[in-house]
């Protein structure tokens, strides 16, 4: 029997995932197969091509569902590309070649990517990778793309500017200014407020987002909800409650709580905002994940069901097993999709040990 290949593993959990949405897989494998590249023919059993910071055990895909208030989930896959001889400077440019093609095929627009460019480029860059991709699928549409830059690639202290100077030239610098003055934590904690992503969907129109990354290290609950208080229409009530609920840490030290703030073009301010608990750092098993997570869909109103079919789409393994699988949830508040989306792991290469947390 032939050794299962990476494509073989992520192409066979994409498809079962399409089944759970009602969508026809063809078009996510497909573009799937294309990211892999050369890759996806390794054997499942050989080491990871590279260090894939996407997921814990290095697979370059990670899959979501998203649940929106106001329409059917979408299917969402953030990926890294790897050149053919992997690392940080080929994975870039391999995966400008992909969105290259990509852009021929569905006529992305790449004028605002153009225009920042060069702004997360560098000789020696920092951190593991300079930009990742994402990939939506919504039943009966195309699928839209986004890509992830890394501002911290000339060092984390210089990630302001860089984001600054990239917001100036989209003509989107007062809000992130009027972001900042309240995202950030004041005096020496400021420091462990970091922009570690910064996002633009490929297209054009009023709707096409940037989206701003805020990593906040050894948090409580209460600090992103102050966070969250610049976009106008946010509860940080609210906010504070989704971290509570999912992760119960009275101080998120492991895996830090991330905000991401929605700026469209126009705007002065933020007008979308996301909370990601990395829910993997704060339970022992995917079992107490799938339980604090259940009763949050339930909360907002979304089939909890489909949670259960997703899991059984990438993985037969006993939850209770393993940590890791549930990586992160997350809440999204105002325009132009509210709803909570849930990352799961492929698990390709490693299934993380449970712990034992001390409550």
């Amino acid at each position: 029997m032939q050794d299962l290949t990476v494509l073989d593993h992520l192409g066979g959990q994409l498809r079962r995932l399409c089944d759970v949405v009602g969508m026809d897989p063809a078009t996510p494998v497909q573009l799937l197969s294309e990211l892999l590249g050369r890759h996806g023919s390794r054997p499942l059993n050989a080491p990871p091509a590279w260090p894939s910071d996407v997921s814990d055990d290095h697979t370059p895909i990670e899959f979501s569902i998203a649940y929106n208030e106001s329409e059917p989930p979408a299917l969402r896959i953030l990926a890294e590309a790897f050149g053919a001889t992997p690392g940080v400077p080929a994975n870039a440019l391999a995966t400008y070649e992909f969105l290259r093609a990509q852009s021929a095929r569905y006529g992305l627009s790449t004028s605002r990517l153009d225009a920042v460019r060069d702004l997360f480029a560098t000789e020696h860059p920092q951190g593991d990778f300079v930009l990742w991709l994402s990939l939506v699928f919504r039943n009966g549409r195309p699928p839209e793309f986004k890509v992830y830059f890394n501002p911290e690639l000339t060092g984390p202290e210089n990630s302001p500017r860089v984001v600054e100077q990239a917001l100036d030239r989209l003509g989107l610098g007062p809000a992130y200014q009027k972001m900042v003055s309240l995202a950030v934590r004041p005096g020496e904690l400021a420091r462990k407020d970091r922009l570690t992503f910064f996002a633009l969907d490929l297209q054009d129109g009023p709707q096409a987002r940037v989206k701003l990354y805020l990593s906040h290290h050894d948090a409580r609950a209460e600090d992103v909800a102050r966070a969250a208080s610049v976009v106008d229409g946010v509860d940080p009530a609210q906010v504070a409650e989704f971290c509570e609920l999912a992760g119960r840490a009275e101080r998120f030290t492991g895996r830090p709580l991330v905000g991401s703030y929605t700026i469209t073009q126009g705007a002065d301010r933020p007008n979308g905002y996301s909370v990601y608990v990395p829910i993997r750092s704060y339970v022992g098993d995917d079992q107490e994940a799938r339980e604090r997570v259940l009763p949050l869909l339930e909360r907002y109103r979304f089939d909890p069901a489909m949670l259960d079919k997703a899991i059984s789409a990438v993985t037969s393994r006993p939850l209770e097993s393993g940590v890791g699988l549930i990586a992160h949830v997350s809440l999204r508040l105002g325009p132009p999709r509210p709803g909570m989306t849930v990352y799961l792991s492929s698990e390709a290469y490693q299934v993380f040990e449970g712990v034992s947390l001390v409550r």
